[in-house]
């Protein structure tokens, strides 16, 4: 389904649903252009659904006033905030104020027991292929995200560890995630590889690391 028919369902649930007038009143104005572009060109295309998100999500700070989050993500009991960061040619010249007010911002957030994952604008921009591993390796933290149907077991627990780590991972890291010989981990990598689910991240006659083809 097109992103702007399953983008408009959403929103018209999300505002229906709300009975908080605040929150009501900022969806209904519309999201931003930057707000907009992330969940056309990040997480609708890797995740294909909006499920448990939440955006201009309220919450109150220590001073008893609100905030909006830009994106609010909760499966079950898990609290995620995603934060869009915004960039102008001014951004190196940003007040002291706002830039203390935006640490303060995120330090409330993380007592408060949020991860919070920002986002720069221009990466949506230029790096889109990270950002979605970004988000895949969020999503992966609170949720067994899903894989190819025709992988095995184990194979199944690669793709779903790749899409956590944020790094490229080594044979030896996987043989311990899966509590498997370091030999059998490098055979399922190499398997994997084959299938185009995985890349070789580094080492020209045999590889060294591995990470998750995007």
């Amino acid at each position: 389904m097109k992103f702007e028919q399953v983008f408009e369902a959403f929103m018209a649930k999300q505002i229906a649903d709300e009975t908080n007038p605040r929150r009501r009143e900022r969806l209904e104005r519309g999201l931003g252009h930057a707000e907009m572009e992330f969940l056309r060109s990040i997480w609708y295309p890797k995740v294909g659904n909006f499920n448990d998100l939440y955006p201009e999500w309220e919450v109150r700070d220590f001073l008893n006033s609100y905030r909006y989050l830009d994106f609010a993500y909760m499966p079950g009991d898990a609290k995620a905030a995603i934060e869009i960061q915004g960039y102008s040619s001014h951004a190196r010249d940003l007040e002291l104020r706002r830039f203390k007010d935006l640490c303060v911002r995120h330090a409330y957030l993380a007592l408060d027991g949020w991860l919070v994952l920002p986002i720069a604008y221009p990466s949506i921009v230029e790096a889109p292929k990270q950002c979605q591993q970004l988000i895949l390796s969020l999503i992966g933290k609170f949720v067994a995200t899903d894989v190819p149907l025709a992988l095995s077991w184990l194979e199944s627990e690669i793709i779903r560890f790749a899409r956590r780590t944020l790094r490229p991972f080594t044979a030896p890291e996987l043989s311990l995630h899966l509590k498997v010989s370091k030999r059998h981990a490098r055979t399922l990598l190499h398997e994997l590889c084959d299938k185009q689910l995985l890349v070789v991240a580094s080492g020209n006659e045999r590889a060294r690391s591995y990470k998750l083809l995007l």
